[in-house]
C-alpha cells in the first residue's frame, strides 16, 4: 500500500476511521484508508426504484419498500426522462389514427387532460399532448400526426373532433377504439399519479409530462436500463 499523495510506502497504522483502518504517510502526514465506500446509491438501486415507479407505485410507497427517500427518487426520474429522445414516428404515421383523452389532476382539484394518438394497427402511443380539454389543445395533437399520412380518425365523438376532422374523415365508434383505450388504461395502471381514487397526484405539469414520457419509452423499448 502506498500513499495516494506521494506514492510513498512509508506508512503506519493510525487508528480506526468510521469502522475502517486508518493509515498515515510518515513522509507527508497524509491520512487515508485502504478503500472508500461508494458515494450515494448504486445504479442497481436506482433501476429498482424507477421500475417500481413504472409499475404503479407512488414515490412514498417506493420509499417504504426500498428505504430510499422519496425526494431522491423524484430527482432520479427527472434527469432520466429529460435525456430520453423525443418520439419520432414520421415513418410510421398511420393513415387511420385512434384518438382519445384521459382526465387527471395537477394538484388535488385542477383538472388536466392527456390527449393521445395511436396507430389503429399497433399498441403504442405515437403522440400525446397535456393541457386542458379545449379545441386548441387537440389542434396541437392533430398537427403532430396530420403532417404525415394520418388524415382519418376514430374517436368517441367528443365535440372538438369535427372542427378538425371533416365529414367523412371521422368514425365515431367506442368499439373501434379498443387499442387506444387499452393504452390509456395502461397509463392509469402503470403510473400511480393516474390511478382513479388515489392519494397520488401530480404537483406540476412538467412532472406529469416527464412521467408519461418515461413510461411510454419503457413500454416501447421494454426497459430503461440503458439510459440510467
Amino acid at each position: 500500500m502506498n500513499c495516494p499523495k506521494w506514492n510513498s510506502n512509508k506508512i503506519r497504522k493510525n487508528g480506526p476511521r468510521r469502522g475502517k483502518q486508518n493509515y498515515q504517510c510518515t513522509d507527508c502526514g497524509r491520512q487515508f484508508i485502504e478503500s472508500y465506500s461508494e458515494v450515494g446509491y448504486s445504479k442497481k438501486v436506482q433501476e429498482d426504484c424507477l421500475m417500481l415507479y413504472l409499475n404503479g407505485n407512488g414515490f412514498r410507497a417506493i420509499e417504504r419498500i426500498t428505504k430510499v427517500n422519496h425526494n431522491t427518487v423524484i430527482r432520479w426520474v427527472k434527469p432520466v426522462a429529460n435525456q430520453l429522445p423525443d418520439r419520432n414516428h414520421e415513418s410510421r404515421i398511420p393513415q387511420v389514427g385512434q384518438l382519445d383523452e384521459l382526465q387527471t389532476f395537477i394538484g388535488k382539484k385542477n383538472k388536466i387532460w392527456v390527449w393521445t394518438a395511436l396507430d389503429k394497427d399497433y399498441c403504442e402511443i405515437l403522440e400525446d399532448v397535456i393541457s386542458d380539454r379545449r379545441a386548441k389543445t387537440f389542434e396541437l395533437l392533430w398537427k403532430k400526426v396530420k403532417h404525415g399520412n394520418c388524415y382519418f380518425g376514430i374517436t368517441d365523438g367528443y365535440k372538438v373532433y369535427p372542427k378538425f376532422l371533416p365529414d367523412g374523415d371521422q368514425i365515431i365508434s367506442k368499439i373501434s377504439m379498443t387499442r387506444v383505450e387499452g393504452e390509456t388504461s395502461r397509463l392509469r395502471h402503470d403510473l400511480a399519479r393516474l390511478h382513479r381514487k388515489t392519494f397520488c397526484y401530480s404537483k406540476s405539469k412538467e412532472m406529469l409530462f416527464l412521467s408519461i414520457k418515461l413510461l411510454i419509452y419503457d413500454l416501447r423499448e421494454k426497459n430503461i436500463y440503458g439510459v440510467i
